[in-house]
C-alpha cells in the first residue's frame, strides 16, 4: 500500500476552482477507503491557488482556527486531518496555497508554511521527479488512474497506476512511480517538459 506523508508539492501552477476540488480527495479511488487511516496519503500535500478561491474557502464556514497568515477548516478529511491555507508573501508578491495538515502533530501547520516558502523561494524554477509524478497523477482523469488491485503482484498492491500509451501495442497499465522520464515528459503539459530537475530537499 501506497505509504506518504512527507510534505510535497502536488500541482504546478495555480489551480483554478475545479482542479483545485479535484485534488481535494486524488485519492478517493483507493482501495477499502473506509477500512484504513488515510492519513499518511493526505497529509503534507499542497498546491497553490488563487486569492478568490482562497477568500472563497474562507467564507463557507468558520475556520476552525485563525493564526496570522493561515487558517483551518472545520471539516476533517479524515480523523486529524484538515485543510489549512494560507495567504503568503513570497518574493514580494502575495499568494495563496492549499495544504493538508495532520493537527494532531502540533506545529504541522507552521512547518507547512516554511516548506512552502522556501520551496517557492528558490530563484531557478524546476521540478523533482516526485513532483512532475504528482503533478501527473493530480491532472489526469479518474478513468485512467487507479489503484493496483488483486492481479498485481502483492509488493504493488496499493500503488498508484496510471494508463499509458504504447503506440503499436495500445494502452497499457503501469504503476505510476515505473513510469519512464519519456512517459512522464509525454504527460506533462508542454511548458512544463523543459523544466530542469530539482533536487529533493
Amino acid at each position: 500500500m501506497l505509504h506518504l506523508s512527507s510534505i510535497r508539492k502536488i500541482f504546478q501552477g495555480v489551480a483554478y476552482r475545479r482542479q483545485m476540488f479535484r485534488m481535494f480527495d486524488r485519492h478517493a479511488q483507493r482501495p477499502n477507503p473506509w477500512e484504513n487511516d488515510a492519513s499518511a496519503l493526505y497529509a503534507g500535500e499542497w498546491f497553490e491557488i488563487g486569492a478568490v478561491d482562497h477568500d472563497y474557502m474562507l467564507e463557507i464556514l468558520p475556520p476552525l482556527w485563525m493564526r496570522g497568515n493561515m487558517f483551518a477548516m472545520r471539516e476533517f478529511l479524515t480523523d486529524s486531518v484538515t485543510c489549512v491555507f494560507f495567504a503568503l508573501t513570497i518574493d514580494g508578491q502575495l499568494r495563496h496555497f492549499h495544504s493538508y495538515c495532520d493537527l494532531f502533530d502540533k506545529g504541522s501547520p507552521e512547518r507547512m508554511r516554511n516548506a512552502i516558502v522556501d520551496r517557492e523561494s528558490r530563484p531557478l524554477k524546476a521540478m523533482t521527479r516526485t513532483e512532475r509524478l504528482d503533478h501527473i497523477w493530480s491532472v489526469t482523469h479518474d478513468d485512467y488512474r487507479g489503484y493496483a488491485g488483486e492481479r498485481w503482484p502483492e509488493h504493488a498492491r496499493g500503488e498508484r497506476t496510471i494508463s499509458v500509451y504504447g503506440g503499436s501495442r495500445g494502452t497499457t497499465l503501469k504503476l505510476l512511480d515505473d513510469l519512464t522520464d519519456e512517459e512522464i515528459s509525454a504527460k506533462l503539459p508542454v511548458h512544463l517538459r523543459t523544466l530542469p530537475d530539482a533536487i529533493a530537499a
